[in-house]
């Protein structure tokens, strides 16, 4: 670290140069990236995927549909409602994309009321019909008493892409003036406080630029474009500042070039093992097979990477160039006072150890006690804000026309020989009959209950070339080679847990057919199961990690175990709290379920971010304590000296991820107020209250670690 200081102060105009350049290119690809992004993430391998592509390439089932929600008013007769819908459904024929169109004036189930809708096909994914949406609200037009209106999955995704970049707009218009606020009350200066800023940024437009090479190769979630933004702005702004505090009190004292090369040193090095610790929290989602956990830990990754790199490079540089003139432009002058308060604060909690620790521990406990009635769902059109038309019409079309607790489950049905033959269809028949058995079990669609034929009727009228006809086209529509498609309804809502045993169950039965299970219930099931399953993992490999990474920055066996335990309360009483808050729709917010990936992103991205401060602090008591033997005092100067600044880039956190609050994305908002929340516990509660209570506990036990392992570190520190 001393001679990255070092080539940072002698090369600095180059280094400002190269960064210049990456911002100036990267940002050029960053504006780009939105175009490139698309759908939810939660795509998989699976049986859901499989089934998905077998009804399109097999059973020509269109790969995308919009649906056209038609309205009157109660005044308007039937007649004129009918030409009203023709004149629309024939307007959207002329589209060139548009494979086919279910017409509610064809089927009789597809009207009711005041309500009918129509199902337009196309070929394409949903994420590449931007063109086809545009088209299709061009031939959308309302009259005065009768309107129509548009959604499904491609409409949906392009509104959810647009409403974040409103959001990511709105956040940073919120979060960085109050940033800027914060750290002209922590620096009292202008030029002082422009530098995080701006770090924060370098580090973020060099990130996206890179996910936008990424975005070439892999498909990237919606939601990296809320994500990535709030974790570098709040990461990159927090180690400017830490790392910017520490080179204003070297320069006290010091030349530019040796403040530069100190801070480096110890600051520089805290900042890599604390970016070590949230990289290590974001690699642990790459353990979930899932598109949108994969997205969030590359586009974090990136941007933890750049954070740190600009911190150690593009920072020193430009502080090296800046010197003395960091502290010009003071607007507010400094006081003592706080620094005072900061030292009796942390002398109180120290001279009462057991009760500040016992008294931190049972806030917590009370605010994870609501975590017990925790509901996740994957987000859908609700997610996006009321004001959106795709959510406002498919509430409308699932309202009239989706019956509550029914979900229809596509199977894949495979034989050993052609499914025509008379074996096959007996044996298709025997599944259809256990199938009716089912308790769950309302209806099931085949080529033999649609036909109203046994299976041996259904092969003599087959084999019959004239009679053939009647039943060839059903045939085209349910059946390919040894492969035929059925549908089962159950009475259970796709997300239900019912629902999700029935799937699971049925894949795993063995029958005289092979069976693929898909529809929305296998959907959900696959995701939940794939998080459930491999959680443990994701789980064992961060908490293992990050207990190496704290050992060897503190040799110390029971500082890592401390900073692990203390991260899992803390974030279990934000997650108590989120609950709380959403599902109990408390202080302004409507009742609404946790999206499924906030607890799997927030455990993984706060877990490495709360462990800014416990590096920053420990590091500094580290410091004291090897210069002075002295576990209290170490602790009393470290808690002391580094309060003030922790506060401030706490403060930082809360405020850029805070600001998404403000949000319109429901997710997205959980996300902002799960992580906002959680720093501000780490950062009170924890830090401030556990950790030194837990230090002055435990004295010098806290820097115990096994002769040999002391050993090792030291000859390892020395050869490095």
């Amino acid at each position: 670290m001393k001679k990255l200081g070092l080539f940072s102060y002698q090369h600095r105009k180059l280094i400002l140069v190269f960064w210049f350049l990456l911002v100036i290119i990267a940002g050029f690809f960053a504006f780009k990236l939105p175009a490139i992004l698309g759908g939810s993430g939660f795509e998989m391998e699976g049986s859901y995927k499989e089934v998905k592509t077998l009804m399109e390439d097999h059973f020509d089932i269109p790969e995308s549909s919009l649906i056209v929600v038609f309205e009157k008013k109660q005044h308007v007769n039937d007649e004129a409602f009918q030409t009203y819908i023709e004149e629309t459904l024939e307007r959207i024929a002329k589209i060139d994309e548009v494979e086919a169109i279910t017409s509610p004036l064809d089927k009789q189930e597809n009207r009711k009321g005041n309500y009918a809708y129509a199902v337009v096909s196309f070929s394409k994914p949903a994420h590449e019909m931007k063109q086809e949406v545009a088209n299709m609200r061009q031939a959308l037009v309302n009259k005065q008493d009768m309107s129509v209106g548009l959604t499904g999955a491609p409409l949906i995704e392009e509104d959810m892409s647009e409403a974040s970049q409103n959001d990511l707009f709105r956040a940073e218009m919120i979060g960085l003036p109050v940033a800027l606020i914060v750290l002209l009350l922590a620096f009292r200066g202008i030029i002082a406080a422009l530098v995080p800023l701006v770090t924060g940024l370098v580090s973020v437009a060099a990130a996206m630029g890179l996910l936008y090479l990424t975005g070439q190769h892999l498909e990237l979630s919606i939601f990296v474009l809320n994500t990535v933004p709030m974790i570098g702005l709040a990461l990159g702004i927090d180690f400017a500042l830490l790392f910017v505090n520490r080179f204003r009190e070297e320069l006290e004292n010091q030349t530019t070039e040796h403040a530069i090369v100190k801070t480096v040193e110890t600051s520089g090095r805290a900042i890599v093992f604390s970016g070590l610790c949230v990289l290590l929290g974001l690699t642990g989602m790459l353990f979930i097979q899932v598109g949108v956990f994969q997205a969030i830990a590359i586009g974090g990754i990136a941007v933890v990477l750049t954070s740190v790199l600009a911190a150690n490079t593009f920072l020193p540089a430009l502080l090296s160039l800046l010197g003395p003139h960091i502290n010009k432009w003071i607007i507010l002058k400094e006081t003592k006072k706080k620094a005072n308060k900061w030292h009796a604060f942390a002398a109180f909690v120290m001279k009462h150890p057991v009760i500040m620790a016992v008294t931190a521990t049972v806030v917590l406990i009370i605010g994870l006690l609501p975590i017990a009635d925790i509901k996740l769902t994957i987000p859908e059109a609700d997610a996006l804000p009321a004001s959106y038309e795709s959510r406002t019409v498919y509430e409308t079309f699932e309202k009239n026309f989706l019956e509550e607790n029914e979900t229809a489950i596509p199977m894949i049905v495979k034989a050993n020989e052609n499914m025509l033959d008379l074996a096959s269809l007996k044996k298709l028949e025997s599944l259809t009959e256990t199938l009716k058995k089912e308790k769950l079990v309302t209806k099931v669609d085949s080529v033999l209950s649609i036909s109203g034929l046994n299976a041996e009727a259904f092969h003599t009228i087959y084999e019959n070339e004239e009679q053939r006809k009647a039943l060839q086209g059903l045939v085209d529509k349910t059946i390919h080679k040894e492969e035929t498609l059925l549908t089962v309804t159950i009475a259970a809502d796709a997300s239900s847990k019912t629902a999700k045993d029935w799937v699971r169950n049925w894949k795993d039965k063995e029958t005289d057919l092979q069976l693929l299970v898909g529809g929305k219930a296998t959907f959900h099931q696959e995701v939940f199961d794939e998080i459930s399953h491999k959680a443990l993992y994701s789980l064992g490999f961060i908490f293992l990690s990050t207990y190496i990474v704290l050992f060897f920055a503190f040799h110390s066996v029971l500082i890592p175990l401390k900073a692990i335990f203390m991260n899992i309360l803390s974030l279990g009483a934000t997650f108590g709290i989120i609950v709380w808050l959403f599902q109990g729709g408390h202080l302004g917010n409507d009742a609404s379920d946790i999206a499924l990936m906030i607890p799997v992103f927030a455990f993984s991205i706060v877990f490495g971010l709360s462990m800014d401060y416990e590096v920053f602090l420990i590091s500094r008591i580290h410091e004291v304590y090897k210069e002075t033997g002295d576990n209290n005092r170490a602790t009393l100067e470290g808690l002391t000296s580094t309060s003030k600044i922790i506060t401030s880039a706490a403060a930082i956190m809360i405020v850029i991820t805070g600001a998404f609050a403000f949000t319109g994305v429901v997710p997205v908002k959980q996300m902002g107020v799960a992580v906002a929340l959680a720093i501000f516990i780490d950062a009170t509660i924890v830090r401030m209250v556990l950790v030194p209570s837990l230090m002055k506990l435990l004295g010098n036990l806290n820097w115990w670690a096994p002769k040999i392992l002391r050993r090792r570190v030291k000859k390892q520190a020395k050869d490095y």
